[in-house]
């Protein structure tokens, strides 16, 4: 069984920027698959998608080497995918696509569209929501609180926010909630305010969160309004989370959650050092882009990382394993619960919400497992399920040993 990471064609680059130009980001992901959770490199296939740009400077750049003229959309480029689905689908027969990069006019919709029909996946939404959910629930742990008391506000209602509070949405049905009661502890704000029933404007994924409250404006008044327990940035809005904000959230709540999701650094709601600072010490805190220890009086905090490497890998190892036909919800549940329940008390104790990334393959290979037992419980498994499932699965790992010649 293949594996194949598809991106968008609108991120190719020109050939003076460095790395595989245009090729990078599913290049980059099939190799933390090897890395990470042992695929081997002859399974994996990287894939760019190019339907033009409409990014001006790249079309007048005499070294840019994609399609010259301006993005392809609607009929045309879903009959492209559709085109391309089922090609990969006849060349490899049940072979797992990861979709990767889309952007928020195709992102959910592709997903919707093949996830029933197709053995695949979208990273930036199911990864991301399953890595920030293990997240959470790592937080939840130094509070003395449960998943369903939790109250979360979005800064950003795009993709990776939505498939978040889906996925969060899930797990506190799990823990008893109904759906009606499980969305309404997920609040978002987006470019024109808070995200409620009144709007005319909202998309049906919006409209699933959306709630009978006042159509506030300002991101902090929405906190002060709502009283959030967690704020979670996922908007590549840098320094939208200011000191007020977080002197506000460190006011309401003991420990308040602080997520800082957007990549790169320079997009961050908020610095760690922010985070802490201006809740004196008390926030816990995630965030998109690597930061530094922070020091608090006596007190020094080693931020952790919402990678979404500590998700993926596994959940496509397992699949592979079991030859699934689909790629479901409830396997990337498993997975964020394997994840946080690898999170030790030493991890919390420096400020940490996930693990350190030196037991990445320990990690996959436990997910793997998870993903696998799903397969075979719901019906989706191809393949013959295996006495030892570990064992099956650990003797799949690629390692890159090679021989000593001289």
């Amino acid at each position: 069984m293949r594996i194949i990471v598809v991106t968008d064609g609108e991120r190719i680059l020109g050939l003076g920027d460095l790395g595989v130009a245009g090729m990078g980001i599913p290049v980059g992901k099939l190799s933390l698959y090897t890395a990470c959770s042992g695929i081997h490199p002859s399974f994996a296939l990287p894939v760019t998608v190019d339907v033009g740009t409409n990014n001006v400077s790249l079309l007048n750049d005499p070294l840019y080497f994609g399609l010259r003229h301006r993005r392809i959309r609607g009929a045309k480029y879903d009959a492209l995918i559709d085109e391309f689905v089922a090609a990969v689908n006849r060349q490899f027969p049940g072979v797992l696509i990861q979709f990767e990069d889309f952007g928020n006019l195709n992102a959910l919709r592709l997903l919707q569209k093949y996830r029933n029909q197709v053995c695949a996946f979208n990273d930036d939404i199911q990864g991301t929501a399953s890595v920030v959910l293990a997240g959470l629930c790592a937080a939840i742990r130094m509070t003395s609180q449960r998943l369903t008391d939790q109250k979360i506000l979005f800064l950003g209602a795009g993709e990776a926010g939505i498939g978040i509070g889906e996925l969060i949405t899930t797990a506190m049905m799990d823990e008893g909630l109904t759906e009606a009661e499980a969305r309404r502890r997920c609040w978002y704000f987006d470019s024109r305010g808070l995200v409620v029933r009144q709007r005319k404007d909202l998309a049906p994924q919006k409209r699933a969160f959306a709630h009978n409250f006042e159509h506030l404006h300002d991101f902090l008044s929405c906190v002060e309004a709502i009283n959030p327990t967690s704020i979670m940035g996922v908007a590549g809005q840098a320094g939208a989370f200011t000191q007020h904000i977080l002197e506000t959230m460190a006011r309401i709540n003991n420990r308040p959650i602080i997520f800082a999701l957007s990549n790169p650094t320079s997009r961050s709601e908020c610095t760690a050092e922010e985070a802490y600072t201006w809740t004196a010490g008390r926030a816990i805190f995630a965030s998109g882009s690597p930061f530094g220890p922070v020091t608090i009086g006596d007190k020094t905090f080693e931020p952790g990382l919402s990678n979404n490497a500590y998700i993926f890998p596994g959940v496509g190892l397992g699949v592979i394993a079991s030859r699934a036909r689909h790629v479901t919800d409830d396997m990337f549940l498993a997975a964020a619960k394997v994840l946080v329940d690898s999170v030790s008390a030493e991890d919390l104790s420096r400020g940490s919400l996930f693990p350190p990334l030196k037991t990445i393959r320990e990690l996959s290979l436990s997910i793997a497992c998870e993903v696998a037992k799903i397969a075979y419980n719901q019906g989706l498994a191809t393949g013959p399920e295996p006495k030892d499932l570990a064992v099956h699965i650990q003797a799949m790992m690629y390692e890159p040993v090679y021989p000593t010649y001289a």
